[in-house]
Parts: C-alpha cells; sequence; structure tokens
C-alpha cells in the first residue's frame, strides 16, 4: 500500500468522523421492534408468546365492573371511563397504538399501525413508518395527519401525563402520508420513543378538538377488532366484533379477540358483582378479596364444575397499594405525624382478621422485585447518584435494613402505640382528655376517603387502631364518580390508592411523583411530594444506557420514596386469583403481568 494510498484512507476516515460530528448521532435502520434496553425478543412475524394462534372465535363474554361510567374517551381526566375502549386488562377494543407491547418483556414494542420503528442511539428521534393496511373502522386509512393531529390533541387536552410526555416533542414532520418523525434532541429521555409508540390514534376527521375534552357517549370510531354495538348509560357497554377489522391476519392479534361480542356491566359493589358471578350473569370475576377466596367459593357451581378456581403467577413487582397522605393539607403536611400513621397500621391483626392472614405486607414501591431497594444496601452506583443529597435517606433505608413497623397481632401493640406518641410528642402533640392535641389546640383528625366497600371495611379498621392515641379518623365513602373528582382536585386528606409497577418504570413516575406534578390537577402525585432527589432519580432512570444504571436508578428512587413517608404501606397477594364460567377457555401461559383477558375465549 503506498503512502498516498494511506493518505488517502486516513482522510476518509478524518472526512467521515468531521460528518458524523457535525450531523449528530448515526441512526439505526428501521426494526420492527425496539426494547428500553437490549434488544427485543420477538422476530417480525413472531406471534406473542401468551396466546393460543388456534383459538375458538365467536361467542360472548360478559365482565363484571364497579362503579360507573359517563364517557366513551378514555384520554380525557374528566369523567368515568366505560372499560374495555383501551385498557390493559380486556385489551385496546376500539383505540390502537402504533405499536404493541409484548407483555412477557421488561418493555419492548412491536409495529402494529407502524410497520416499522426507526431512533438514533442517543434517542433523539423517533421515525415511524405506518402499515399500509392499517384503516379505521369507518374503513379510512390511518395517515401520518391522524397520527401528528393526535400528538397535538393529546398534548394540550390529553391527562396530564399525556402532556407531560408529548410536550418534550420540539418538532414534528411529516413528509408523506406514510411517515412521521418526532425530534426531541433536548428530552434526554431514553424511553420516550417507546412512548410515543403506545400513543393512541384518534382520526382527524371524526375528532373535533373544540369538544374532544368534553365526556361524551357518542361511539367513536377507532381502529380496533371491535365497535360499540350498545351502550346503556352507567349500566353497560357492549362491544362487537369488526369483521373488517385491518389487522385480523397480524401476527400480533394472533389467538387475541377472539369473542364475537365482549359486554361490560356495572355494579355498585363487589358482593353484587360476585352474587351476579355466580348466578351466571357474568362470565369472569377477577378476585380481591382473601377471605371470600379461601372460604366463599364452597358453593354449588364450584362444586359441580361449572365455574373453574384458578391461580396465576406474575412476574412483575406488585406495586404501591397503600393509604396516601395528602402533604399539601394539615396534619400530613408534618413528617412525623406521618410516621405515627404508619406505626400505628397493625398489618399483623388486620391481615388475620380480614384477610385469613394470606397477605403480604408491603414494603417497596416495586415489592417481589429485583427493583425493590429493601432488604440489601445501596450500591457504589445508587451512593453516587444519591451522593448530591446526604440528607434525604435514612441510614436504614440507605443500608436495606429498615422494615415497615411489625405488631404481635394483638390490634393494640403497646410498643408501636407508645412509639407512635413519642413521635408525635417530640412534634408538640399531647394527649389531652382521651384526644391527641396538636400544637395549636387542634384535635388531631382526619378524613379517609374511600370508594368500594372494600376499602370501606378496611378504612374502618384502620380508623379503629387510632383511636386508642386519641386520633379521630372518620371514614367517607363515595360513588366512583365523586371519588375521581376529588382526587383529581387532591380534595382529601388521606385516601386508599394503588400505583401499579411494572419491570420498566420509566416516565409515569414523573406524573406520580414530581415536583411540577404535585401541582398539576389530575396528576398521581397524590402525596403532593415535591423532594428535588425524587426528580434527579427519575432523571437518572430515565437517562440509563444499560439494565444494570436502569435498575440502580430505581432502587435509588425507591429509598427516596420510602424515605419520605408518604403513604402507609398495605399489602399485596403473591399471584392473581381469578373464577370463571367453564365455558371459557384460557391458555396455560399468561404473561408477566398476570391475566390478560383479550386471549381468552369461549368454547361453546
Amino acid at each position: 500500500m503506498t503512502k498516498m494510498t494511506i493518505a488517502i484512507i486516513k482522510w476518509a476516515i478524518g472526512a467521515a468522523a468531521l460528518f458524523v460530528a457535525a450531523v449528530g448521532p448515526v441512526a439505526a435502520a428501521p426494526a420492527h421492534g425496539i426494547a428500553m434496553h437490549g434488544a427485543p425478543a420477538l422476530g417480525p412475524t413472531d406471534p406473542l408468546p401468551y396466546t393460543v394462534a388456534d383459538a375458538p372465535k365467536g361467542g360472548t363474554i360478559t365482565f363484571g365492573m364497579l362503579g360507573t361510567f359517563d364517557s366513551l374517551n378514555p384520554a380525557i381526566p374528566r369523567g368515568a371511563k366505560a372499560p374495555g375502549l383501551r385498557d390493559p386488562l380486556h385489551g385496546n377494543l376500539i383505540y390502537e397504538s402504533l405499536m404493541e407491547r409484548n407483555h412477557a418483556e421488561p418493555f419492548s414494542l412491536y409495529g402494529l399501525i407502524a410497520q416499522s420503528i426507526e431512533t438514533d442511539d442517543d434517542r433523539t428521534y423517533v421515525t415511524f413508518r405506518l402499515n399500509p393496511a392499517a384503516r379505521l373502522s369507518d374503513g379510512e386509512p390511518i395517515t401520518s395527519a391522524d397520527v401528528a393531529f393526535t400528538h397535538a390533541l393529546l398534548r394540550e387536552q390529553g391527562w396530564p401525563y399525556a402532556r407531560t410526555y408529548y410536550s418534550k416533542v420540539e418538532s414534528v414532520e411529516t413528509p408523506d402520508e406514510a411517515t412521521i418523525t418526532f425530534r426531541f434532541p433536548n428530552a434526554n429521555d431514553r424511553e420516550l420513543p417507546l412512548i410515543l409508540g403506545l400513543m393512541p390514534i384518534f382520526p382527524e376527521h371524526d375528532t373535533d378538538p373544540e369538544t374532544f375534552g368534553r365526556t361524551t357517549l357518542d361511539p367513536p370510531v377507532g381502529s380496533g377488532p371491535y365497535t360499540i354495538a350498545e351502550v346503556v348509560p352507567g349500566r353497560s357497554v357492549t362491544y362487537q366484533r369488526n369483521d373488517d377489522y385491518w389487522a385480523n391476519d397480524h401476527p400480533l392479534t394472533s389467538g387475541r379477540y377472539n369473542a364475537d361480542t365482549v359486554r361490560f356491566i356495572t355494579f355498585r359493589d363487589e358482593n353484587t358483582l360476585f352474587e351476579a358471578f355466580k348466578a351466571g350473569q357474568t362470565d369472569i370475576f377477577l378476585e380481591g378479596d382473601a377471605a371470600r377466596w379461601t372460604s366463599g367459593y364452597d358453593i354449588p357451581p364450584v362444586r359441580d364444575g361449572r365455574i373453574i378456581q384458578s391461580t396465576v403467577p406474575t412476574g412483575t413487582p406488585r406495586g404501591m397499594f397503600a393509604f396516601v397522605m395528602n402533604t399539601r393539607r394539615p396534619p400530613f403536611d408534618q413528617k412525623p405525624v406521618r410516621e405515627a400513621m404508619n406505626l400505628l397500621f397493625d398489618f399483623e391483626w388486620i391481615n388475620a382478621q380480614l384477610f385469613s392472614g394470606v397477605r403480604s405486607r408491603t414494603d417497596s414501591f416495586f415489592s417481589a422485585s429485583d427493583l425493590a431497594s429493601t432488604g440489601h444496601p445501596a450500591s457504589d452506583m445508587e451512593r453516587e447518584m444519591l451522593a448530591a443529597f446526604p440528607s434525604v435517606v435514612p441510614p436504614a433505608i440507605m443500608d436495606g435494613t429498615w422494615a415497615p413497623p411489625k405488631s404481635d397481632g394483638s390490634g393494640r401493640d403497646r410498643n408501636n402505640l407508645r412509639q407512635a406518641v413519642a413521635v408525635l410528642r417530640e412534634a408538640g402533640y399531647r394527649l389531652e382528655d382521651g384526644n391527641m392535641v396538636g400544637p395549636d389546640g387542634e384535635p388531631l383528625t382526619f378524613e379517609i376517603l374511600v370508594q368500594t366497600r372494600d376499602d370501606e371495611r378496611l378504612a374502618l379498621a384502620y380508623s379503629r387502631l387510632l383511636r386508642p392515641i386519641g386520633v379521630d379518623a372518620p371514614v367517607r365513602f363515595v360513588d366512583s364518580q365523586q371519588y375521581q373528582a376529588r382526587m383529581l382536585e387532591f380534595d382529601f386528606q388521606m385516601a386508599r390508592v394503588y400505583w401499579p409497577a411494572s419491570l420498566s418504570p420509566g416516565n409515569e413516575q414523573i406524573h406520580r411523583w414530581s415536583a411540577a406534578a404535585a401541582d398539576q390537577q389530575g396528576s398521581f402525585n397524590y402525596a403532593g411530594a415535591t423532594e428535588p432527589a425524587i426528580d434527579a432519580m427519575i432523571g437518572e432512570m430515565l437517562a440509563a444506557r444499560d439494565r444494570d444504571r436502569f435498575e440502580a436508578a430505581v432502587r435509588a428512587l425507591d429509598r427516596v420514596l420510602l424515605s419520605g413517608t408518604y403513604v402507609v404501606p398495605l399489602f399485596h397477594t403473591p399471584e392473581q386469583w381469578v373464577s370463571y364460567a367453564a365455558k371459557i377457555g384460557r391458555p396455560d401461559m399468561q404473561s408477566l403481568s398476570g391475566v390478560e383477558f383479550e386471549t381468552w375465549w369461549v368454547n361453546e
């Protein structure tokens, strides 16, 4: 090789480097799928692994649901949404996304409405190329204009979390009807391409931006496998299979959406719902009452085989089921009061009295997974992330020795009562004539807000545990619409809530815990948390490029959340409990999340 040839090669390499530096990160080729970390597990023609490809088609599946509904729009914070429109438990019957999630992986998406996805290594943009076969239920094709219209609509009028996600996009390009590019060079959010891939698509020609934010019971136009056949306001909604569904032969719909008709009927309380299930009015019952699961199924339909009881293992974190304390309002604006409320929750007694001893105590926002921080000390990587916040995480939580208070199970554990009184006394409270009185001379009292009879029973048991030290906690039961309205406006002191968790937590944590979300009505930051360390750990989590750093960031976030004492952690079950009519069939394998009802079928 001559010196001139070598010089030319060096010049070419240098020129290429200068070109890359000038234009930014090199884009990857369009792909059929994307994973948050690593590579997606499925190939372009693979079905979801928890389906049965030749599952029978036809028949009717009827579900019961608690509460009521007044809206067929799942994308706005107003109103109570009808189930099934876009539902992680029952499937996306009406509204689909650009990409579909495989719930057998931590977080991977595969092309549905979008046949491919393209992004760069730094994930500063994402390009979706739409499937030319994708159609709405009225036969109109889905175009890049529909996707751009949806993004703009949800950014302005959608749920607060949607506004947060989609506002990170700095520009949108639609070079043709089948291509759309979102650019976000300053977002520093590696999850954003996936979040955009999960955006539901609304048709521009059938959606009025002026009325979009209002509740409506007008049947919508979507791209999903069903259309709405009948709505009885507040009582039932019936979906009918769309025989012309555009994705009938798509690999991701193989073995899914098997019933011809899917119906939801509403009930005011769980006991009535269960009685309807026993009588054959509904076909599937997802059990949440431990006492009923262990002793309430000795009934003729179970004994003669008309109803099948089944346990379904899950592989995801259990999430946080808790009484949340609203720090925006007294008395929970004082951390010692929140600490005392934790000391007074006697899990061992409640578990024995209400749940036949089968519940497990929740001790993390990511319980039962490697993402939980409890039980082991912070890693060097976690400590490095938390170094800028040296006083936020107490030593016991940092070294993994912290655990929720444990009692003797009597319902009057003297040690815990004494500790609670001591904590309150240090904050200026005192016992006076049998009442716990604050520094202002006012009794320590607060209301517990609930929306179901089961939650009411739990809250009443907790309220009883507070009385021995003079704390009065009346329980307020409201219907689902009132409950949602009050929670949207943070109009409560304590309420029973549930934050689900996955193996790949991400942007949803902004909506639940960031300082910005604390003042954003409709956010899920019910606690009103404004701790800077929370925002920093969420930032670390979203910027993580590999699984090790990601998991360290999640555990660090968990430690900060536990340190804030925003909740009284409750409990979880080790698996899902589900019972169903014998005419219903289901795959042997379910997803990591548990049951996926759109993969079930009717055997008739």
